[in-house]
């Protein structure tokens, strides 16, 4: 990552810090803008509703912090932090999404993000977080640090041969009561397989199985 200037720590850091919203949804950006306003420890000077536009945004306004949404229409957000810490920014971005899949998480921290954050927060962790993030820590939420850490002791738990199979039929668009056919399996049984798939890949659907099956060299090796 690029070298930066050093920052205070959150409790010295100048007030108010300002935030760039970049999210997809209207009612969530006017929700975190009036969360936001109603402190005097931020102020919100723009927001985007996707990626290139908060990139844009982010070149103009200059923000301590960007909050940063992930899978958004119009451009996806590691594409944007991506473009952020290329052209080296003073914003740190700390990412506020729903998911936590590692095929999430690790592309947006090795994209640059200084933290990561999930919705459900209550709004004193969030307001911690910003604070942390526009200082330079690292911030992630008990959900995303325990799926990191699981991902570093133990890098990848194989998926047994049969586990192999199921994810390579599901690759290739096959439902679930045809596999259970090919397999001579019942569907109960498939999806037992499915959700041992998604737990030693750290996902919640069969999407997500997938892009983590290519991204692991599971998939398209055959």
């Amino acid at each position: 990552m690029p070298e930066t200037t050093p920052r205070p720590s959150p409790e010295e850091f100048p007030q108010p810090i300002s935030v760039l919203i970049v999210d997809d949804h209207p009612v969530v950006r006017n929700g975190l803008r009036g969360m936001f306003d109603a402190s005097p420890d931020f102020t919100v000077v723009g927001e985007a509703g996707n990626g290139p536009d908060g990139v844009r945004a982010a070149v103009e306004l200059e923000p301590d912090v960007v909050l940063m949404d992930l899978r958004m229409l119009g451009g996806d957000g590691v594409a944007a932090i991506t473009e952020i810490t290329a052209r080296r920014l003073r914003s740190r971005v700390l990412v506020l999404t729903t998911y936590d899949t590692d095929v999430d998480t690790i592309p947006a921290i090795e994209a640059g993000a200084t933290g990561y954050l999930l919705k459900d927060a209550a709004r004193d962790d969030l307001f911690a977080a910003v604070r942390a993030a526009a200082a330079g820590e690292t911030v992630l939420s008990p959900a995303v640090a325990q799926r990191l850490v699981r991902r570093v002791r133990a890098p990848g738990e194989a998926l047994s041969e049969r586990e192999q199979l199921v994810l390579e039929l599901v690759a290739a668009g096959t439902s679930n009561r045809d596999i259970a056919a090919r397999l001579f399996v019942s569907e109960a049984t498939v999806k037992s397989h499915l959700a041992h798939v998604f737990d030693k890949l750290g996902v919640r659907d069969r999407a997500s199985a997938v892009a983590a099956g290519y991204e692991r060299g599971l998939l398209g090796r055959r």
